[in-house]
């Protein structure tokens, strides 16, 4: 799990919820599954910027999972404006998942 962020204490914050937003179809959580990749935080806006992944392109519970990770972040986060961007650069592949991921997974 690599995650550029700006702030390691935000972060972390906000990682503790994300780990509550799990991807349906495969049952592992987004940060374990190495689906988000920035987290900024802009304090004078007051706004969190999230940049994230989809295991593909094609995922049909995109939307579903991307709201999550607004909610998440906003519950989080109560008085900051939430942006959550998507992006499949890079690609996602299994080696993003993390140790804990792989124990699941079984791999």
């Amino acid at each position: 799990m690599n995650i550029t962020t700006n702030n390691e204490i935000k972060c972390n914050i906000a990682l503790s919820g994300l780990y509550n937003v799990y991807d349906p179809e495969i049952g592992l959580n987004v940060v374990d599954l190495g689906l988000i990749y920035e987290l900024h935080f802009d304090e004078e806006q007051k706004s969190i910027s999230c940049s994230m992944t989809l295991t593909t392109e094609f995922c049909p519970m995109g939307e579903s999972i991307t709201e999550n990770v607004t909610t998440s972040l906003q519950q989080s986060f109560a008085d900051y404006h939430i942006t959550v961007n998507l992006t499949f650069e890079p690609h996602w592949n299994v080696n993003m998942v993390s140790e804990e991921g792989r124990e699941f997974l079984g791999r």
